[in-house]
C-alpha cells in the first residue's frame, strides 16, 4: 500500500494565522459546527450568535450565507466568529429571513479562503448554499469520477463533492437532487443547506454527528448542538434522526427517510470531549455524562490521594465525578489562562521551556506536599500530559497520578475529527506502563471501553452490535473508509492527493 502524504496546513503567510499554541497541538481537533434559521427577520444575527455557541467545534474560519427574497448574500473569513461577525455593519450586509452558518476546523482540504463554508453555487434551479460537519469517506473516489465527467472544482473540501452531485443529478426537484446526492456519499455528516425556498438539514444513516431542530418566534432553527439554541432563546424541538432529511419552508417542517435502516453509531467522543458540557446530545446531558464517566473511572481505578485536580477545562466534569465517587477533595490545582490564543507571540528558543505557563499554571498553595490525581479527557501524543505532570511536580506535589476519562486513543478517526497519524498516537505505540513512564507519573489508568458504556447507562459494550461509534478506541469502523484503503491509512487525506 502506498503511503500518502499527510495534510500540512499552510504557513502563517498563507492563512494569516501564527502557529497554534503547543498545548492545542496535543488535543484532538473539533470537527465543524453548523447552524441554520428559516423564517426570522434577524436570521443573520441569530446565526452569528449560534455560531458563537459552536465556536468550540471549529476555530479556523467562519461563514454565513443569507437569502433576502431576491438574492443570496455571503460573508466568509478566516478566524473566530466574533472577529468576523462582531459588527453591526457586517450583519446589515446579510439581509434576509433565511440563513445558514458554519464554523470550520479542516479535516479535508487546506485552510484557505476558498474552503470556508457555507459553499454557495448557482444551479439550474437557482442558488444553494451548504455547510457540512463530518467527513465523507468516499469523497476522493467521487471527486475523481466527477472530474472525469468535466466538473470543475473550486475548493479542496469534501463538501464540494455534494454540490457537484446535486448539479449532475437528474432528479426532478431540488429536494430530490439533494437526496440523490446524499445517497451516493458515504461517511459521517450533519449538514444544512439553504435555497431560495427552504432550509434543509440531514444526518448520515448512522447518525455519527449531532444535529438538532429548534423553534423561535415561529421560525425554525437547525444546529449542531442545543447550546446554540440556548444562546438565542430557541426552544428545543427534537434531534434530527439518523438518516433523516428535514425540509423547512413556508409550509412548516417535512421529514423524509430515504436511506435503508442502519443501526445508530453516534460518536461517543462527543460525550467525552467534543460537545459543550451544557449541551443535551441525543437526549443525554453532556455534563452529567462526563461526571458519570469520572465516577466510573474512580470505581475502576481508585488511588489513595489527597486531591483530585482537573486538567482544565475539558477534564473538569470528569474530575468532579471522580472526586465525588472517591471521597477525595476536588480543587482547581491548575489554573488556565483563557487569553492565550493563536496570536500570542512565540517565545524564543532561550525561554521556550516557559511556554507551558502561557496557558496553564500550577496552584502551588493547593498542591505542595500533596498526593495529586490529575484527571483529563484523553491522551493523544502525550506531550501536554508530560508538561502538565512536570509543572505539578515542580510546585512540590508529593505524588502525581493520572486518570484518563476515556479508553486509550489508539486509532485514527475518518469521520470528521482530525487525529494524528497512528504512529503519533501514544497509545498506539506504548503500553500503559510505558506511557506512565513517558509522562512521568506514579500511576496511570484509562477508563475501560465497557466502563465508558456503563457511564452512558449501558451494561457494557455489545461487541456484536455496538451502540456508539468508538473506532478511535476499538478499531471498529462502522462505515468503510473507502478512500483510505479499508481504514489502513493513518489519517484523513487531502482530496487533491493522487487524483488520477
Amino acid at each position: 500500500m502506498m503511503k500518502r502524504p499527510p495534510i500540512r496546513l499552510p504557513g502563517p503567510g498563507t492563512t494569516g494565522f501564527p502557529p497554534a499554541h503547543p498545548f492545542d497541538d496535543d488535543k484532538l481537533k473539533e470537527e465543524c459546527g453548523v447552524f441554520g434559521v428559516f423564517g426570522h427577520a434577524d436570521a443573520a444575527a441569530l446565526t452569528a450568535l449560534g455560531l458563537h455557541a459552536l465556536q468550540h467545534r471549529g476555530q479556523e474560519a467562519a461563514g454565513i450565507v443569507t437569502y433576502d427574497g431576491n438574492q443570496f448574500h455571503a460573508h466568509r473569513n478566516m478566524g473566530h466568529v466574533g472577529d468576523n461577525f462582531g459588527s453591526e455593519e457586517i450583519i446589515q450586509r446579510l439581509p434576509g429571513t433565511g440563513a445558514i452558518g458554519h464554523v470550520r476546523y479542516s479535516t479535508t482540504g487546506e485552510t484557505v479562503l476558498r474552503n470556508i463554508q457555507p459553499l454557495f453555487s448557482e444551479f439550474s434551479f437557482g442558488g444553494l448554499a451548504i455547510g457540512h460537519n463530518g467527513n465523507l469517506t468516499n469523497a476522493r473516489n467521487l471527486r475523481q469520477k466527477l472530474v472525469r465527467r468535466g466538473c470543475l472544482f473550486q475548493s479542496t473540501t469534501d463538501t464540494e463533492v455534494i454540490n457537484h452531485l446535486i448539479a449532475t443529478s437528474r432528479a426532478p426537484n431540488v429536494i430530490d437532487r439533494v437526496t440523490d446526492a446524499l445517497l451516493q456519499v458515504e461517511g459521517a455528516y450533519s449538514l444544512v443547506a439553504l435555497t431560495a425556498d427552504a432550509l434543509i438539514g440531514s444526518r448520515d444513516p448512522h447518525g455519527v454527528r449531532p444535529l438538532v431542530l429548534g423553534q423561535l418566534d415561529g421560525a425554525h432553527v437547525l444546529a449542531s448542538e442545543t447550546c446554540a439554541l440556548d444562546i438565542i432563546g430557541a426552544e428545543f424541538v427534537r434531534d434530527v434522526e439518523r438518516g433523516e432529511v428535514v425540509v423547512i419552508d413556508e409550509g412548516g417542517v417535512r421529514s423524509y427517510h430515504p436511506f435503508n435502516h442502519t443501526p445508530s453509531r453516534f460518536c461517543i467522543f462527543e460525550y467525552v470531549y467534543f460537545s459543550r458540557p451544557d449541551s443535551i446530545v441525543e437526549g443525554s446531558s453532556v455534563y452529567d455524562a462526563r461526571k458519570n464517566i469520572g465516577a466510573e473511572l474512580s470505581r475502576e481505578s481508585p488511588v489513595e490521594a489527597d486531591l483530585v485536580v482537573p486538567v482544565p477545562d475539558s477534564g473538569v466534569p470528569a474530575a468532579i465525578g471522580f472526586a465525588a465517587e472517591s471521597g477525595t477533595p476536588f480543587d482547581l490545582g491548575i489554573i488556565r489562562n483563557h487569553y492565550v490564543g493563536r496570536t500570542f507571540i512565540e517565545p524564543g528558543d532561550s525561554i521556550r521551556h516557559l511556554g507551558v505557563k502561557l496557558k496553564h499554571n500550577a496552584n502551588r498553595a493547593n498542591i505542595e506536599g500533596k498526593r495529586v490525581v490529575l484527571v483529563d479527557d484523553s491522551i493523544v501524543r502525550g506531550t501536554t500530559s508530560k508538561k502538565i505532570v512536570e509543572m505539578v511536580r515542580n510546585v512540590g506535589a508529593k505524588e502525581v497520578h493520572m486518570r484518563i476519562a476515556s479508553p486509550p486513543t489508539a486509532h485514527p478517526c475518518f469521520y470528521g475529527i482530525d487525529t494524528p497519524e497512528r504512529d503519533k498516537l501514544l497509545a498506539a505505540n506504548m503500553s500503559v506502563e510505558e506511557m506512565a513512564e513517558f509522562i512521568c507519573v506514579d500511576s496511570l489508568a484509562f477508563l475501560s471501553i465497557d466502563g465508558l458504556y456503563r457511564a452512558m447507562g449501558e451494561k457494557g459494550r455489545d461487541s456484536d452490535s455496538p451502540q456508539y461509534c468508538d473506532a478511535c478506541f476499538t478499531d471498529d469502523y462502522p462505515i468503510t473508509p473507502s478512500d483510505h484503503n479499508g481504514g489502513e491509512t493513518d489519517q484523513q487525506l487531502s482530496l487533491l492527493s493522487e487524483l488520477a
